[in-house]
């Protein structure tokens, strides 16, 4: 997915941040009428401002979302208790009608309810199907139109009788509002609620409803380079709306840890312990990665937290397909026991040892400093 700077909301409504919630209500008035589609030559683009701006009145609106985007951002809301729209999937006449806007433009939102509920499942991967890329068999129970009764309630086997409200379409239409602001409203026939007939007898299979749960197999492509929680959207397989438009099938992804290497965006790190003497005399050492085997070469006088950097072996970039690096860190482990030849060793060689030389620079280093602070005194 493509991760672009977040816009400040207070900048897309055109509000300073001490904004009155007046401010902000007229602000988003102005807003909806400068992107609405119909007023505007580039339809898609006035559509994507338009869910822009009403994202942020949504936040800026209400008092606690507001709070919690000015202490800790966008963010904070994504992993919070608090209710966010996916303005992203919703017609833009439905967020009209969402915030009260739909008479001031004379239209019904009843179109944008024809599309089907959004479904969503979590897929689970190791780190080593991130760097390839997978296929998963995924296997959900969705809402379907009943087959016997085709998603009318109605028993098959009986006369259906065209409702008498609406003529059989469904929908009525209102005339509200005055004068300049007069408007058609169509919403759904309250006798027949939007089917077009009256049911006499319901259908045994679907018990009236319309709808019966089936369960549904899809085989799922996830590209390599995907993120832990990263969302993939398969469109129109979600469930069928009152006209057949489907909603979409939301594919949450959930990286399993790996037992001993951890991504930071591209790279992978691996802490790798050694021993003092791997440290001090060098070493090779075969380590395993994602998809092979890899030597390295232990440095003499390495010391603790020095890092090796294997270019290309990490994982690859979702857009570009390059490839991180892999990330050795040495930890140096000290033993904490020691055989009584090991310890008789480590006296002689401590006794050879020159903590004020260059072979110890960070000891010798230190007790300079040491040694001129107590002079200063």
């Amino acid at each position: 997915m493509v991760v672009a700077t977040e816009e400040d909301y207070y900048e897309l409504l055109g509000v300073s941040r001490n904004a009155s919630q007046d401010e902000i209500k007229k602000a988003w008035r102005e807003a909806a009428l400068k992107y609405h589609p119909d007023r505007n030559k580039d339809k898609e683009k006035a559509e994507e401002m338009f869910k822009k701006v009403a994202e942020a009145y949504e936040v800026l609106s209400d008092p606690e979302k507001r709070r919690m985007y000015d202490t800790y951002g966008k963010d904070a809301l994504k992993g919070q208790n608090v209710r966010m729209h996916d303005f992203d999937h919703m017609d833009f006449r439905e967020i009209f009608e969402m915030f009260g806007l739909g008479d001031l433009f004379g239209f019904s939102t009843s179109s944008s309810r024809d599309y089907g509920r959004d479904l969503q499942v979590e897929i689970e991967i190791k780190l080593e199907e991130v760097l390839t890329g997978t296929k998963k068999e995924l296997e959900f129970t969705r809402e379907e139109i009943c087959s016997a009764c085709r998603g009318t309630g109605g028993d098959p086997s009986e006369p259906h009788r065209t409702c008498p409200t609406c003529g059989g379409y469904g929908q009525v239409e209102q005339s509200r509002g005055f004068g300049f602001f007069m408007s058609r409203v169509v919403t759904p026939c309250p006798r027949c609620r939007g089917k077009g007939i009256l049911i006499t007898k319901q259908c045994a299979k679907c018990k009236g409803s319309g709808r019966v749960n089936q369960r549904k197999h899809l085989t799922v492509n996830i590209p390599p380079g995907v993120h832990d929680s990263q969302v993939l959207r398969l469109r129109g397989e979600g469930e069928p709306g009152s006209r057949g438009h489907r909603g979409d099938l939301h594919c949450i992804i959930r990286v399993k840890p790996h037992p001993f290497l951890v991504r930071q965006g591209n790279d992978l790190i691996m802490e790798l312990p050694i021993s003092f003497t791997q440290a001090a005399l060098g070493d090779k050492i075969e380590i395993p990665t994602l998809n092979d085997r890899h030597t390295i070469t232990i440095p003499k006088g390495s010391q603790p937290g020095d890092i090796i950097r294997l270019r290309g072996m990490g994982l690859p970039d979702l857009r570009t397909h390059h490839r991180g690096d892999l990330i050795v860190r040495l930890a140096v482990e000290i033993p904490k026991k020691l055989s009584a030849k090991q310890e008789e060793l480590l006296k002689q060689f401590s006794a050879t040892e020159n903590r004020t030389n260059d072979s110890m620079p960070t000891i010798s280093s230190f007790w300079e400093k040491i040694k001129q602070y107590f002079s200063s005194q």
